[in-house]
């Protein structure tokens, strides 16, 4: 997530290309500027007018910029200091009037958090009802509830649900309580609860910090140390869970935190092949998958959870 990075140029059809760097000096803004006749910020604006008109404030544009390869140092040749600053002056010349393809009214964010976190609550209180009755289907409950988990979240990479990804995350969980029991599933399920809690703390929070960052660099300098501390605090979640359900620690809390890392990745809208080959990884049956493909994982989140396009909001 480097300021330096690729250039932005505009090609002979109006549209919006990534240039090498390396390339001619001061050819983007020459660009822009027989595009948008002395003002290189109308040419962007033109560009990423879809972007500009659904934003509901600068950072979600200045996230958006980025996603598309825009970085601070392609913001100077566009006379502005930063992808954010880039960002303040199209949201503010941006018409706001209403339009058919405007987004839809949003839930209240309290009543949102409420209703999620009782969703969350569901699959350790089905898991545990269904082992206190004894069912024999009780350790196939607690694989559905766990990786039903991993859907409702939200956003996903690209139009589709993650399909891969989840029917991986559902053999995994499979093969591990075949192996170690049901009391495994149902840690795991317990665990569900604190993962909501952390996953929207850690949302709400790299959100506050992505609007008091004034460059891309500053962010991710910020996101980091605070995904982190989420991976941290969930762990001990995790471990917590496995005690009270009478699963095993080593084989509960890798998995639990391999389950969490594609949750948060999928919610944030990273690729899905990382991701399922963290999976598939997790699935060969030696006592040191499980945690390779965490450590896999944990690269990835580093990595996509520090730039500002990983929570625009959704």
């Amino acid at each position: 997530m480097a300021s330096g990075g690729a250039g932005v140029g505009v090609g002979g059809d109006g549209r919006g290309r990534i240039g090498d760097d390396g390339g001619t000096p001061g050819a983007a803004p020459q660009a822009a500027r027989r595009r948008g006749g002395g003002d290189p910020v109308k040419a962007l604006l033109h560009r990423h007018r879809e972007l500009c008109e659904r934003a509901v404030d600068p950072l979600e544009i200045a996230a958006g910029l980025e996603a598309h390869g825009i970085t601070d140092r392609t913001a100077a040749r566009f006379r502005h200091r930063d992808v954010f600053s880039l960002a303040e002056e199209l949201y503010a010349r941006t018409p706001r009037g209403e339009h058919p393809g405007g987004r839809p009214a949003r839930v209240p964010a309290g009543v949102r958090a409420f209703r999620g976190f009782g969703y969350a609550l569901l699959p350790g209180a089905t898991a545990l009802g269904a082992a206190a009755a004894g069912v024999a289907w009780a350790g196939a409950l607690t694989v559905a509830v766990t990786v039903a988990a991993l859907v409702w979240p939200g956003r996903s990479a690209g139009p589709r649900l993650a399909w891969g990804p989840y029917l991986l995350a559902a053999a995994v969980t499979g093969w591990a309580v075949y192996r170690h029991g049901t009391a495994l599933g149902v840690g795991l399920a317990l665990a569900v609860a604190p993962a909501h809690l952390v996953a929207e703390t850690f949302a709400a929070r790299a959100r506050a910090r992505l609007t008091g960052s004034r460059a891309l660099e500053e962010f991710a300098d910020r996101a980091r140390p605070l995904f982190l501390a989420a991976a941290a605090l969930f762990a001990a979640a995790a471990a917590g869970a496995a005690a009270l359900a009478g699963a095993p620690p080593r084989a509960a809390v890798p998995l639990a935190l391999l389950l969490f890392l594609t949750r948060l990745l999928l919610r944030h809208g990273a690729r899905r092949a990382p991701i399922a080959a963290a999976l598939a990884f997790a699935l060969v049956p030696v006592p040191a998958a499980a945690l390779a493909a965490v450590a896999g994982l944990l690269v990835q989140a580093v990595l996509v959870l520090a730039r500002a396009s990983a929570h625009a909001r959704t």
